[in-house]
């Protein structure tokens, strides 16, 4: 049988990271500078460039700063895991599909999500808004001390 991961290429895994992540050549994730020069592949993922930024001199590669960074499945096994979850699979599916462990997939699953949330901005309302159901706190029966906390709290910005 064959399985979904065996299916994607290394190779391709990283061409598609660098051309989603730098569209207009490689910048430095540390300075922003476009003075970066290639410094070999990496030793375990043959296909992970390694570079070196000219104007601040720190050292980094192709997956340094996103959420694939850092951890020891591949990133293929990312890649599909994405996939997965863009089909709606469960945790536990996704782990069967990816032959990992429930708890790994778990943590895959968590990382991606978060990088996504991390990654959008919070949307800015101009003009007239609507809004159709609006939910208040009347207050707290018998603890009127809380009430009062929580609005010298909101005053605050605490």
């Amino acid at each position: 049988m064959l399985s979904l991961i065996q299916l994607l290429d290394d190779e391709k895994c990283f061409k598609v990271v660098r051309e989603l992540r730098w569209p207009d050549g490689v910048d430095c994730p540390h300075c922003h500078a476009p003075y970066v020069v290639k410094q070999g592949r990496d030793d375990t993922q043959r296909f992970r460039q390694r570079y070196r930024c000219l104007n601040c001199q720190r050292k980094f590669d192709d997956l340094t700063g996103t959420v694939f960074a850092g951890h020891h499945q591949p990133l293929r096994q990312w890649v599909a895991c994405l996939y997965l979850m863009g089909l709606n699979l469960s945790n536990r599916q996704i782990a069967h599909e990816l032959g990992l462990n429930e708890d790994d997939a778990q943590d895959m699953t968590r990382t991606l999500r978060q990088g996504v949330v991390d990654a959008s901005t919070t949307p800015t309302l101009a003009g007239t808004v609507e809004i159709d159901e609006v939910y208040l706190i009347a207050g707290h029966k018998g603890q009127s001390d809380l009430v009062k906390k929580n609005i010298v709290l909101d005053v605050d910005g605490d």
